[in-house]
Protein backbone atom coordinates (compact mmCIF):
# COMPACT_ATOMS: atom_id res chain seq x y z
CA UNK A 1 0.00 0.00 0.00
CA UNK A 2 3.32 2.81 1.23
CA UNK A 3 4.52 2.03 -2.43
CA UNK A 4 1.32 2.79 -4.30
CA UNK A 5 0.51 5.84 -2.09
CA UNK A 6 3.50 8.23 -1.63
CA UNK A 7 0.78 9.76 1.46
CA UNK A 8 1.95 6.91 3.49
CA UNK A 9 5.71 5.74 4.76
CA UNK A 10 6.19 1.83 6.04
CA UNK A 11 8.51 2.78 9.06
CA UNK A 12 11.36 0.34 9.53
CA UNK A 13 11.68 -1.30 12.10
CA UNK A 14 14.48 -2.47 14.31
CA UNK A 15 15.22 -5.68 15.90
CA UNK A 16 17.61 -7.78 18.35
CA UNK A 17 16.85 -10.88 16.47
CA UNK A 18 18.86 -12.36 13.70
CA UNK A 19 17.87 -12.61 10.27
CA UNK A 20 15.97 -15.42 8.95
CA UNK A 21 16.97 -17.27 6.10
CA UNK A 22 14.21 -15.80 3.67
CA UNK A 23 14.38 -12.25 4.50
CA UNK A 24 16.00 -9.39 2.80
CA UNK A 25 17.99 -7.43 4.57
CA UNK A 26 15.76 -4.55 4.35
CA UNK A 27 12.97 -5.84 6.27
CA UNK A 28 14.15 -4.31 9.55
CA UNK A 29 17.48 -2.71 10.93
CA UNK A 30 19.55 -5.56 12.54
CA UNK A 31 21.28 -4.31 15.78
CA UNK A 32 22.79 -5.89 18.89
CA UNK A 33 21.02 -5.32 21.94
CA UNK A 34 23.93 -2.75 23.12
CA UNK A 35 22.77 -1.13 20.08
CA UNK A 36 19.24 -0.94 20.80
CA UNK A 37 19.57 -0.30 24.48
CA UNK A 38 21.76 2.92 23.72
CA UNK A 39 18.97 4.13 20.91
CA UNK A 40 16.02 3.63 23.77
CA UNK A 41 18.44 6.13 26.39
CA UNK A 42 18.44 8.36 23.40
CA UNK A 43 14.66 8.53 23.23
CA UNK A 44 14.80 7.16 19.60
CA UNK A 45 12.05 4.84 19.25
CA UNK A 46 8.47 5.73 18.88
CA UNK A 47 7.56 2.49 20.57
CA UNK A 48 9.46 -0.15 21.89
CA UNK A 49 8.77 -3.59 22.93
CA UNK A 50 10.75 -7.06 23.92
CA UNK A 51 8.86 -10.36 22.03
CA UNK A 52 9.98 -13.49 22.64
CA UNK A 53 13.42 -12.40 24.13
CA UNK A 54 14.06 -9.74 21.26
CA UNK A 55 13.84 -6.59 21.33
CA UNK A 56 11.91 -5.00 18.67
CA UNK A 57 11.03 -1.00 17.77
CA UNK A 58 10.07 1.90 15.77
CA UNK A 59 12.26 4.54 15.38
CA UNK A 60 10.87 8.43 15.57
CA UNK A 61 9.95 9.24 12.88
CA UNK A 62 11.36 12.18 10.59
CA UNK A 63 9.29 15.56 12.05
CA UNK A 64 9.98 17.14 8.73
CA UNK A 65 8.82 13.87 6.69
CA UNK A 66 4.81 14.90 6.19
CA UNK A 67 3.67 11.49 5.47
CA UNK A 68 1.65 8.99 7.96
CA UNK A 69 3.88 6.46 9.03
CA UNK A 70 2.42 3.35 8.70
CA UNK A 71 4.08 0.84 11.71
CA UNK A 72 3.73 -2.86 12.04
CA UNK A 73 3.61 -3.92 15.17
CA UNK A 74 2.27 -6.43 17.99
CA UNK A 75 -0.46 -4.98 20.75
CA UNK A 76 2.16 -3.93 23.31
CA UNK A 77 3.86 -1.78 20.97
CA UNK A 78 0.27 -0.56 19.86
CA UNK A 79 -0.31 0.10 23.62
CA UNK A 80 3.10 2.43 23.55
CA UNK A 81 2.19 4.45 20.49
CA UNK A 82 -1.58 5.09 22.22
CA UNK A 83 0.04 6.60 24.98
CA UNK A 84 2.13 9.09 22.65
CA UNK A 85 -0.48 9.35 20.08
CA UNK A 86 -4.05 8.67 21.37
CA UNK A 87 -5.23 9.63 17.85
CA UNK A 88 -3.55 7.02 16.02
CA UNK A 89 -5.25 4.85 13.82
CA UNK A 90 -4.67 0.96 15.11
CA UNK A 91 -5.75 -1.78 12.74
CA UNK A 92 -5.87 -5.50 13.48
CA UNK A 93 -4.68 -7.75 11.11
CA UNK A 94 -5.53 -11.40 11.55
CA UNK A 95 -5.18 -14.48 9.80
CA UNK A 96 -7.93 -16.48 8.64
CA UNK A 97 -7.47 -19.48 11.18
CA UNK A 98 -4.91 -20.78 13.43
CA UNK A 99 -3.85 -23.61 10.50
CA UNK A 100 -2.97 -20.61 8.11
CA UNK A 101 -1.17 -19.06 10.64
CA UNK A 102 0.76 -21.73 11.47
CA UNK A 103 1.47 -22.84 7.57
CA UNK A 104 2.78 -18.56 6.97
CA UNK A 105 4.75 -19.16 10.35
CA UNK A 106 6.64 -22.27 8.79
CA UNK A 107 7.40 -20.95 5.66
CA UNK A 108 8.87 -17.95 6.35
CA UNK A 109 11.53 -20.58 8.39
CA UNK A 110 10.57 -20.66 11.68
CA UNK A 111 11.44 -23.15 13.76
CA UNK A 112 8.95 -25.54 15.76
CA UNK A 113 9.67 -23.70 19.34
CA UNK A 114 9.08 -20.09 18.08
CA UNK A 115 5.95 -21.35 15.99
CA UNK A 116 4.24 -23.41 19.07
CA UNK A 117 5.31 -19.82 21.45
CA UNK A 118 3.49 -18.14 18.58
CA UNK A 119 0.81 -20.33 18.12
CA UNK A 120 0.27 -19.80 22.09
CA UNK A 121 -0.06 -16.00 22.39
CA UNK A 122 -1.98 -15.49 19.25
CA UNK A 123 -5.23 -15.42 21.00
CA UNK A 124 -4.40 -13.34 23.60
CA UNK A 125 -3.00 -10.86 21.04
CA UNK A 126 -5.88 -10.95 19.06
CA UNK A 127 -8.40 -10.41 22.30
CA UNK A 128 -5.71 -7.68 23.40
CA UNK A 129 -5.53 -5.89 19.61
CA UNK A 130 -9.19 -6.10 19.47
CA UNK A 131 -9.61 -4.26 22.72
CA UNK A 132 -7.47 -1.33 21.51
CA UNK A 133 -9.72 -0.86 18.17
CA UNK A 134 -12.48 -2.08 16.17
CA UNK A 135 -10.83 -2.08 12.88
CA UNK A 136 -9.62 -5.58 12.34
CA UNK A 137 -8.78 -7.13 8.90
CA UNK A 138 -8.76 -10.89 8.10
CA UNK A 139 -5.75 -11.03 6.29
CA UNK A 140 -7.49 -14.20 3.84
CA UNK A 141 -6.22 -13.22 0.21
CA UNK A 142 -3.53 -9.70 0.54
CA UNK A 143 -5.49 -7.72 -2.37
CA UNK A 144 -8.30 -7.57 -0.44
CA UNK A 145 -6.61 -6.79 2.84
CA UNK A 146 -4.59 -4.30 1.85
CA UNK A 147 -7.86 -3.05 0.17
CA UNK A 148 -9.65 -2.45 3.22
CA UNK A 149 -6.27 -1.08 5.34
CA UNK A 150 -7.08 1.72 2.80
CA UNK A 151 -10.63 1.61 3.10
CA UNK A 152 -10.35 2.74 6.72
CA UNK A 153 -7.18 4.71 6.33
CA UNK A 154 -8.93 6.68 3.92
CA UNK A 155 -11.73 7.22 5.76
CA UNK A 156 -10.08 8.46 9.12
CA UNK A 157 -8.12 10.89 7.09
CA UNK A 158 -11.37 12.10 5.22
CA UNK A 159 -12.85 12.49 8.63
CA UNK A 160 -15.26 9.59 9.17
CA UNK A 161 -14.73 6.79 11.59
Amino acid sequence: MCAEDDRFVLSRSWTTRAPRAAEGPNAYTFVDRAAFEKHIGQDGFLEWAEYHGNLYGTPVPDPDDPRHVVLVIETQGARNVLERHPDATLIVIAPPSEAELEARLRGRGDDDEHVRRRLQAAADELEAGLALTGHIVVNDDLTQAVGEVRRILENRLSGET
